[in-house]
């Protein structure tokens, strides 16, 4: 089992006294780990314990049991209690790392509990980070500009873990996830290109990660109509000749261009029989032809099907229906943002 980023506690920092602060209220901590407890997580209340009294050496120890217990199986069958314990192991260890004056790895934490831990705390995680950030602008000299918090924000925000796909897409042989850093991921991107290891941020929560960004996101009033309600909001981000294969989703999907061009090809539900789903149920709503090379032996009603395609350009917005069919290939570096909402009709 791999170890988790920034984690491990060879080199901990004594905690300070003003570190040793309640970071969950009682009502919520108590019934998560009661809700532990009952998942045999024994050391993980003991050491969360442990930490909501200061020790940050146990808190570390507590993150690293949560961890693990993300890592036990897929990702479909982790028990949700685990992941809320997670968060708030990441909210200990931030909270007493930015006492010890450790801003950089306090950030960190609270940056994989975003990315990694349940809703319970998601909110604590946020205001955490407010909490952290306002620490750091403490002393400011009076009347300066401001100019220096834009660059503490690009300094954190290129800190940022997130998980990458690596390869042509999911369903080759050679794909991937890595857990890197956004820096690390935007170095990658404008490397030499090669499908075998081109990176991509697929499908990701970004918004949830970084407030400041989602606080620029307008969700489109389309998403409610009808009494619709957001199911979630995702990033895609990546270099020229990113692909997702011939799939479908189980929401409206209203897709947005922000920077660059995508193609994108559409084939209506009605077909679906005809475009050779996968039958392993992962993979169901992933076609077995590949579009940009299609084996007409193998699948030969593909040829006569109609579809509907077009170019996403810079401030273009597409709408998906449930269940339709589609295939996106970006035509240069490329970010979008996906708004899945369900509707209260039929789809």
């Amino acid at each position: 089992m791999g170890d988790e980023p920034g984690g491990g506690a060879d080199a901990v920092p004594p905690a300070t006294e003003a570190a040793m602060v309640v970071v969950v209220d009682e009502e919520r901590r108590a019934t998560l780990l009661r809700n532990i407890t009952v998942e045999g997580g024994f050391a993980y209340v003991s050491s969360a314990e442990l930490a909501a009294g200061g020790d940050l050496r146990a808190a570390e120890a507590a993150r690293e049991m949560a961890w693990e217990q993300l890592h036990s199986g897929p990702w479909h069958e982790v028990v949700p209690a685990w992941r809320d314990a997670y968060a708030m192991a990441c909210l200990h260890v931030a909270e007493l790392r930015a006492g010890a004056g450790d801003r950089r790895e306090a950030l960190r934490a609270l940056d994989m509990g975003l990315m990694m831990g349940g809703p319970l705390l998601r909110c604590d995680l946020h205001a955490a980070v407010e909490r952290i950030m306002a620490r750091s602008g403490e002393g400011k000299a009076e009347g300066s500009d401001g100019g220096d918090s834009v660059e503490r924000w690009k300094e954190e925000f290129s800190k940022n873990w997130d998980l990458t796909e690596v390869g042509k897409n999911y369903l080759c042989s050679e794909w991937k996830q890595e857990l890197i850093t956004f820096s690390q991921f935007l170095e990658r991107i404008w490397s030499t290109y090669s499908s075998a290891n081109m990176t991509y941020l697929a499908q990701h929560p970004l918004f949830d990660q970084i407030q400041e960004l989602r606080n620029d996101i307008m969700i489109p009033d389309y998403c409610f109509a009808g009494g619709g309600e957001l199911q979630s909001l995702n990033a895609w981000f990546g270099p020229l000749g990113t692909v997702t294969p011939l799939h479908h989703d189980p929401h409206h999907n209203l897709f947005a261009q922000v920077v660059g061009r995508k193609y994108i090809r559409l084939y209506p539900a009605s077909v679906s029989e005809d475009l050779y789903p996968h039958s392993e149920s992962m993979l169901s709503n992933s076609s077995q032809v590949d579009l940009d090379n299609i084996d007409l032996k193998e699948f030969p009603k593909v040829e006569d099907l109609d579809f509907t395609d077009c170019i996403l350009e810079e401030g273009d917005m597409l709408y998906i229906p449930p269940k339709w069919w589609h295939y996106v290939r970006s035509l240069s570096t490329s970010f979008s943002v996906s708004f899945w909402w369900s509707g209260t009709g039929p789809s």
